[in-house]
């Protein structure tokens, strides 16, 4: 007994002509280098900006809260 081939094609294979090709990345001139590095750059100093922004409001936020719980405190004592 033979074992029988089965032939149907499904939906999930994939043909000859389907195959494409990858084209490989070629290096980036100095010039062009030089361009995406100073875009990087220009992005994390970007980003640190913000970063900087939002701690200083959290920290002086923290601070009136901290003041306002000292001025709670005082007058409950006194």
């Amino acid at each position: 007994m033979t074992p029988s081939i089965d032939l149907t094609v499904d939906k999930y294979s994939m043909r000859f002509y389907e195959f494409k090709t990858i084209k490989p990345i070629q290096p980036l001139t100095p010039a062009k280098a030089r361009i995406n590095a100073l875009k990087q750059s220009k992005d994390r100093a970007a980003d640190a900006l913000t970063a900087e922004r939002t701690r200083q409001k959290q920290a002086k936020a923290t601070e009136r809260v901290q003041k306002a719980q000292q001025a709670l405190t005082k007058s409950r004592v006194s």
